[in-house]
């Protein structure tokens, strides 16, 4: 893989471009100067949204508790009810005039 390489550079080296080479060696300079002083700037001075946590008397919605099981019921098998009674039940009122 090596010998790959040193023929490339080689080639690239005979067509004479060197100079766009120097150039992507300066772009990555800058660009890694540029990442590490991004990297030493302060954090955020307040929080994006809402009050700031470390703040004990900032005002925090209530929490309420709520049981996982409250809504249960029990899903047990049950013997079979006659259908027709139980269409009825959930059959919507007929209109008024039909």
């Amino acid at each position: 893989m090596s010998a790959h390489i040193r023929a490339f550079d080689a080639a690239i080296e005979r067509a004479g471009a060197k100079p766009l080479q120097i150039k992507f060696d300066v772009l990555a300079v800058v660009v890694g100067l540029v990442l590490l002083l991004a990297g030493c700037t302060d954090a955020p001075r307040s929080p994006v949204a809402g009050p700031d946590p470390a703040d004990s008397r900032a005002p925090a919605p209530r929490v309420d508790y709520r049981s996982t099981i409250g809504p249960y019921k029990s899903q047990r098998p049950v013997n079979p009810a006659p259908w027709t009674e139980q269409n009825e039940r959930v059959t919507p009122a007929p209109k008024s005039g039909q």
